[in-house]
Order: C-alpha cells, then structure tokens, then sequence
C-alpha cells in the first residue's frame, strides 16, 4: 500500500469515498448488489488493487449490521451447500492477484457480473415456478450452487465483487426479501472476515489502509439504518430489479472506467 496515496487524499475525495461507505451500509441493509458502485467509486479514488484492502475492512463493518438487523432470517442449508465452492473460488482469486494487472481484474470482473444479471433475467423469465431454497437434493441443484460459489468466492476475492453474483444465486432460487438480506449477511460476515489474511498477505491491508478504514467506517451506520428503514417500504418485485439493476451498473463500470 502507498502510504503517501492515503495521507494526500483531498477533501472531496474522503467525501466520495464517506457516501462510498455509506452505500455500502445501505446495501447490506437494503438492495444487495449496490455496494457494486462502492467498489467503483474506492477504485477511482485510490490505486484499483489497494482500493479492495481498503473496502473490505468497510464491507466487514456492513456485514456486522446487517447480521445484527437480520439474523433471524439466515437460511443456514443454503449456506453450507455455498461455503466449500465459495472456498475454492477464493483460493482461486488469491492465486489470480499474484499475477493479474488492473485491467485484467475489471474486465474479468465486470464480464462475470453482466453475465450473471443476463443468466438471471432469463431465468426469472422462462422458469415455470421459483425454486425451493431447501431443495438441495437435486443434482441440478447441487452444481448450480457449486458454480455460483466457486464464482463469488472469486470475485469477492479479486475485487470484493460476490455481492452481485451470490444476489443472482440467492433470487435464482426463489428466496424472499428477509431471506435473502439473512442469508447474504451470515454469508460475507463469514467470507469477508476469512479473506482478510489472504488480503493481508497480498499487501492489501496495512497500518495506513486501516485508519482511512477507521475514518471511513462511521459512515456505514448512517447508511445501514437508512436501508432498514427502506426496505420495509421496498416490494418484493421492486427489490428484484433493483438487485439485478445493480449488478448491471456495477458490470458496467468495472468495464468501461
């Protein structure tokens, strides 16, 4: 990490990176997937590669309020059918980092995200009924979750980027609002805080990293409180689109920046 980057940021770039922390409270509370601009606005900001050690710490703090807003919604089956492929996709990003540049890491990332937000409208489209998220027996079932965790477990890794692709897994099968806020929020509390030795170890995580993190995370409850209080007044069809219009927008700017 370039210490000299942190201690020279402007004001007006510590108050985009401040509305940056604060979206990622709204999103842990309110449309998952959202944090996809957060990761967006880090990158531009800060170097595109130290920009994920600084998020994640970020994100920690939004996975802890959102687990203490949604605890009672977690559905666990779900969970451990998604940890061990989620696992094996952030071995995968850990190796990825070794090697890849920037640009590599945005393309890959934002082509991941896109195809998701296609794969997942077309099934919403076609499907006869929702699935089932206690149906884990099936075969179909079974590789669907490996794909989609192998898939998080690296994105989430190489650019805190699993948000958008466990949102596509999470509607692809069928769960509600409070489940899926449940279920994602155990979900990156988990993951999030493992990938912190990984990050350390690539240098993404230092002493100066930590206290723009310590500035930055107050910002985050104001933001987790405001999604609490929207997605009560959010319906299930408008918390949907607004998922996948994320997952969009974040596909985008990863792209094109």
């Amino acid at each position: 990490m370039n210490t000299m980057t942190l201690w020279h940021i402007t004001p007006a770039e510590f108050a985009v990176l401040a509305f940056a922390a604060l979206l990622v409270g709204f999103s842990k509370t309110a449309v998952s997937g959202a944090n996809t601009v957060s990761l967006a606005i880090f990158a531009a900001v800060l170097p595109a590669r130290e920009s994920t050690g600084v998020l994640l710490p970020i994100l920690i703090v939004g996975d802890v309020l959102a687990v203490l807003t949604y605890r009672r919604h977690a559905h666990w089956p779900t969970l451990w059918r998604l940890f061990p492929a989620v696992g094996a996709g952030v071995v995968l990003g850990t190796v990825f980092l070794l090697w890849a540049d920037d640009e590599i890491v945005r393309t890959s990332i934002g082509a991941i995200l896109l195809l998701m937000a296609a794969v997942t409208v077309w099934r919403r489209r076609t499907a006869e009924k929702e699935e089932d998220p206690d149906e884990v027996t099936t075969r179909a079932g079974r590789a669907k979750a490996r794909s989609y965790g192998v898939l998080g477990g690296f994105t989430t890794m190489v650019a805190n980027a699993g948000g958008p692709v466990m949102s596509m897994y999470l509607l692809s099968a069928g769960f509600r609002k409070l489940g899926f806020l449940g279920t994602s929020a155990f979900f990156f509390l988990i993951v999030n805080v493992s990938k912190v030795p990984f990050s350390a170890g690539l240098g993404l995580i230092d002493g100066p990293s930590l206290l723009l993190d310590a500035a930055l995370a107050v910002f985050v409850v104001p933001g987790a409180l405001l999604g609490k209080w929207a997605v009560n007044r959010i319906n299930q069809r408008l918390f949907e689109q607004l998922v996948i219009a994320a997952t969009v927008v974040g596909g985008v700017q990863l792209l094109v920046r």
